[in-house]
């Protein structure tokens, strides 16, 4: 393994899924300007748009929160090529 090309400040940080407001805690490098406060104790926020709790892929539903409506684009450009596959 190659020398010091890792980071250094490897510290426990707060990532929050916007979508459903779960709250994780692991260690991280990334950098954060905002903090939240978690049974006493001031973590780095990290805002997440979309986690292993509310990705399809992870609950089975497919229900996908999205701000930017990058879904909508999606379907309607691919509409067609969805319907041909349902038979429609």
């Amino acid at each position: 393994m190659k020398k010091e090309i890792h980071p250094k400040t490897y510290r426990l940080v707060a990532f929050k899924d916007m979508s459903n407001d779960y709250t994780f805690i692991c260690r991280s490098a990334a950098a954060s300007k905002e903090s939240i406060t978690i049974e006493g104790v001031e973590y780095p926020l990290i805002k997440l748009e979309i986690s292993n709790t509310s990705h399809p892929f992870y609950t089975g539903k497919m229900k996908l929160v999205d701000t930017a409506g990058r879904v909508d684009k999606f379907m309607n450009r691919y509409k067609d090529h969805f319907d041909k596959k349902k038979g429609k």
